[in-house]
């Protein structure tokens, strides 16, 4: 850009700057460098999170400054800035002295934000069977395929954002934008627990699950649409390793065998 602006000709009364003019230049520079360092700061976020949601980045995994400022091509400034954000989305634990690191969910986390996703998602599919028309049920079946031809081709990132991205489209036929934020962070959050705790939960099962959900939004049957998403959310949840088998300390004491 500043080099497109000191090419063009220009005339000798542009030469000498309006009143102000300067002023407001200086002024606009720190707010398009404000505006890069925002983009680069998206960029990074987006990209993390997305990692985490295709289960590509693991709990616990060190996300070092350095690295990631010269895969962006961005400062540290700005990479600090990208870590903060998703600290403040829980996707992230800043530690002091040692960095950043993709958050390790406890168990009682694990459990709230299951808690919390069943009160909000029956009440979501609830309201949905009351509104649904014809063509948020194509939108729905559409969505539907997707996920079957993802599992079918053993697509593992791409089946694991449509499962995920399921449960935000029912917020968003429902027309409640605040909802459907909501449900985003509970879902990312859900990976790293998925991540965390080894799911035994099988995509192909999740699936299946999906569309019985849908059948039941299709025959404007609330009931069974209520009793499906509680159903598909125990499951989800009763598959995590929640209550992982401590191990037994004389054989974990033990000296490994020549």
């Amino acid at each position: 850009m500043a080099a497109a602006r000191l090419s063009r000709p220009r005339s000798a009364t542009a030469a000498v700057p309006a009143a102000g003019g300067t002023r407001q230049r200086l002024r606009a520079a720190p707010a398009q460098a404000a505006a890069s360092g925002n983009g680069s700061t998206a960029r990074i976020v987006d990209a993390v999170t997305t990692a985490i949601v295709e289960r590509r980045l693991m709990p616990g995994t060190k996300l070092a400054e350095q690295p990631i400022a010269a895969m962006f091509g961005v400062s540290r400034t700005v990479v600090r800035q990208a870590l903060n954000q998703l600290s403040r989305d829980r996707l992230v634990q800043l530690e002091p002295g040692r960095g950043a690191f993709v958050a390790t969910p406890s168990v009682d986390e694990a459990r709230q934000v299951f808690e919390v996703r069943a009160m909000l998602e029956t009440a979501l599919v609830r309201r949905l069977c009351a509104s649904v028309g014809e063509a948020q049920l194509a939108v729905l079946r559409a969505h539907l395929r997707a996920e079957r031809e993802a599992v079918a081709r053993t697509d593992v990132p791409g089946r694991t954002r449509l499962l995920a991205d399921f449960h935000v489209l029912l917020a968003q036929l429902l027309g409640n934008a605040v909802l459907a934020d909501l449900l985003t962070d509970l879902l990312r959050r859900s990976s790293l627990i998925s991540l965390m705790y080894q799911s035994a939960h099988s995509a192909e099962h999740s699936q299946a699950e999906h569309e019985g959900i849908v059948d039941a939004l299709g025959r404007r049957d609330a009931r069974a649409a209520v009793r499906l998403m509680t159903a598909h959310l125990h499951s989800v949840e009763h598959n995590l390793r929640l209550h992982p088998r401590l191990p037994d300390l004389a054989a974990a004491l033990q000296p490994a065998a020549a």
